[in-house]
């Protein structure tokens, strides 16, 4: 065996990662001292709320804090994530049957792959999509059928459609609403559609609402588990990362059928001890924070969120101002459209010194776009705006 040849032929045979090409010439760039204004990765800039790091604080001076922990979450965490979600959305849980906490929303798709699904499983998928959601049901050996999310179907799938009735029928659909990378938000009709379907068809529904709680305008999303039956169909992920500004910390959970709960439960029983019980702790005074703590974290990508809007709509670069997230989903201007969205982010990069997500990254549907990431405060994304302005009207 040559060592050069050592991967698998999961990982032989994926796609470049388009990202990994844009954060390489990122680095190269500033490394020559370029300042690089970085609206590419979803990655908050703030501090979580200073309770949540005093809380942590206070528990690592506990000496029997340090063993191992619970793979499934410890028992106040569980209990805890059903108040929450009674208190949010109405929803009844049992902690110890319909509750997982994962090391990230990230790791607990990634897992519940490899947990549910054999090679050859259908799995339905938008596209285009959060990349995990894709690769972590192709990593397990299934078979991927897009669910197109377009200008067209207002980002939103007609489940109507004779593009689901397939041949071998699918195990599995993914969801993410409000969604990676479009931004787009549904209502609880939608889901009542969602759960019809998977009903007919005998589906199991995943359900990602990672940006449940980065909303604006008072549209307030709703959770899948409402709708009646929604429980005996399939599973919701949430993550701490984005609405308490905890992405390094690793903490999220699944919440839904026991079935799947408890298949993800008994892989990861083999693959980890769980997260680092400090941290589960300061994630139940994460979830009892008071609603202002949250608001200020909807605040800063509100305001964010119409300083880039409104200065690219001035330069005319003309975008919508998105209803939830922490992104804005950007059409490529006409006269750039033929450099795709790859070249178009280079481009910027190169050039104005601003890096952004090519669509095609998130999926082929994703082509003609590219994701602008909130996670620079409205100074730099004025400066941003100004580089664009000078850019755009020197070409």
């Amino acid at each position: 065996m040559k060592i050069k040849n050592i991967e698998s032929e999961r990982i032989r045979n994926l796609p470049v990662y388009m990202f990994q090409m844009i954060n390489a010439r990122k680095l190269q760039l500033r490394k020559e001292g370029r300042d690089i204004i970085d609206f590419g990765m979803g990655n908050p800039d703030k501090p979580p709320p200073l309770p949540i790091i005093e809380k942590l604080k206070e528990v690592l001076n506990d000496p029997k804090i340090h063993r191992y922990s619970a793979s499934k979450g410890i028992p106040h965490l569980r209990k805890e994530i059903v108040n929450w979600y009674d208190k949010r959305f109405g929803v009844k849980l049992d902690p110890e049957e319909e509750v997982i906490v994962c090391i990230g929303s990230k790791e607990g798709i990634s897992h519940l792959a490899l947990a549910i699904f054999d090679k050859g499983d259908v799995v339905l998928v938008p596209n285009p999509t959060y990349p995990s959601h894709l690769y972590s049901a192709i990593f397990a050996g299934a078979t991927i059928y897009d669910i197109p999310l377009t200008k067209e179907n207002n980002f939103i799938p007609d489940l109507s459609q004779p593009i689901y009735d397939r041949h071998p029928k699918p195990k599995a659909m993914i969801l993410s609403y409000p969604n990676n990378p479009t931004t787009q938000v549904v209502d609880i009709d939608f889901f009542k559609e969602v759960v019809k379907f998977a009903k007919k068809n005998d589906i199991i529904v995943i359900h990602d609402i990672a940006y449940s709680e980065i909303y604006f305008e008072g549209n307030k999303p709703p959770s899948f588990l409402q709708v009646n039956g929604a429980k005996n169909l399939g599973i919701e992920f949430y993550s701490l990362s984005k609405t308490y500004n905890m992405p390094g910390w690793r903490v999220g959970f699944a919440v839904g059928n026991k079935y799947v709960i408890r298949a993800l439960a008994k892989l990861k029983s083999y693959y980890d001890y769980g997260i680092f019980t400090p941290i589960q702790v300061a994630a139940i005074c994460a979830l009892r924070l008071d609603e202002k703590y949250i608001e200020e974290v909807r605040e800063t990508y509100r305001k964010r969120r119409d300083v880039m809007v409104e200065g690219l709509n001035r330069i005319g670069w003309k975008v919508e101002k998105p209803k939830a997230t922490m992104y804005i989903w950007a059409e490529i201007p006409e006269k750039y459209k033929k450099m795709g969205s790859m070249k178009f982010s280079m481009f910027l990069l190169e050039k104005a010194d601003v890096a952004v997500s090519p669509g095609i990254g998130f999926g082929k549907y994703g082509e003609g776009y590219v994701r602008i990431a909130l996670v620079e405060n409205e100074h730099r994304i004025k400066q941003a705006v100004r580089s664009l302005r000078k850019l755009f009207n020197s070409n």
